[in-house]
């Protein structure tokens, strides 16, 4: 190899080098590795085949809307009527949990107002001057859905009612619900407040990243207890919590305008999915949403 040669290649290599140091295509970085994924439990495990869609038919629910989603990849199982935009109630509740811990500072005193308590028909009943940590109040939210709560959170956070109902629209946005719009905190009827089934889902499936908020929403019941010192046992409003020993989550709903709605969800077998079900009745919203439950996740981890 002659010496010129040797030479043009050396200037080549430097001008190479060069280019990346002021801007040119740098290497590339090795890919991350996935974080494993998590259960309820805390353990860390790989999920069998999660996506796979189970080989038996759907059970005939009443619900109007639903849809059951895996949580891990997200795959729709199941859908029935999963874009039609309706009222949900209070499980548009978890869009308002998922605003206050994007608020951060989640042990942040929130000073209760006389116009929190502007609401009907579920309340806490707090008493204006009292005060309370975000995180007991967002508790008691997921459990017990107080709408005065909902209230008080939404003005602690974001100032007014309207101002969190923005801050609500911009969550969803960011979460690619692409055919939801709220007005309010709690999920009282309003003029142009809606969501859908698949909506839902994704809301749900953002919350259920969350160990605190999948923590809150599993709960069955807990006393809490009032600045005065007096306590109130506060139950789920969640009754397939009780029936269904996998169960662990999320919201129920219910408005003359939404009928009865629950947004579920449920591990076994090292998979877990999202059930929601909108516009079901009395009757039926448990069953509902138990059956969706149970053909999900009633079947072996592998093979399946």
């Amino acid at each position: 190899m002659s010496r010129l040669f040797c030479v043009s290649l050396a200037a080549i290599a430097f001008t190479a080098a060069l280019v990346t140091s002021c801007g040119g295509n740098p290497p590339p970085r090795p890919t991350p590795r996935a974080e494993p994924y998590r259960p309820s439990g805390g353990a860390t495990q790989t999920p069998a085949r999660v996506a796979a869609i189970p080989p038996t038919p759907p059970p005939k629910i009443a619900g109007e809307s639903a849809i059951v989603v895996d949580v891990v990849s997200g795959r729709v199982l199941y859908a029935k009527n999963a874009d039609i935009p309706r009222a949900v109630a209070s499980t548009q509740k978890i869009i308002t949990a998922l605003c206050v811990l994007d608020a951060g500072n989640i042990d942040k005193a929130v000073t209760i107002e006389a116009s929190d308590g502007a609401c009907e028909p579920t309340k806490l009943d707090l008493k204006a001057g009292e005060r309370y940590a975000r995180r007991e109040l967002l508790k008691v939210l997921m459990v017990k859905s107080a709408n005065d709560v909902a209230r008080a959170l939404a003005r602690d956070v974001g100032g007014n009612q309207e101002s969190f109902a923005a801050l609500m629209n911009r969550k969803c946005s960011s979460l690619g619900m692409r055919n939801s719009s709220f007005r309010n905190p709690h999920g009282l009827t309003e003029p142009g407040q809606y969501s859908t089934a698949r909506d839902m889902a994704i809301a749900a499936r953002a919350a259920y990243r969350s160990p605190l908020l999948r923590s809150y929403s599993a709960t069955k019941s807990f006393t809490f207890r009032f600045n005065d010192g007096h306590t109130r046992q506060l139950e789920n409003t969640n009754k397939v919590l009780k029936t269904l020993p996998y169960c662990d989550g999320l919201k129920t709903g219910t408005t003359n305008a939404s009928g009865r709605c629950l947004v579920s969800s449920g591990s076994l077998n090292g998979r877990s999915v999202i059930v929601v079900v909108l516009k079901s009745n009395t009757p039926n919203i448990w069953s509902d949403s138990t059956k969706l439950l149970r053909w999900a996740l009633e079947r072996p981890a592998t093979g399946a």
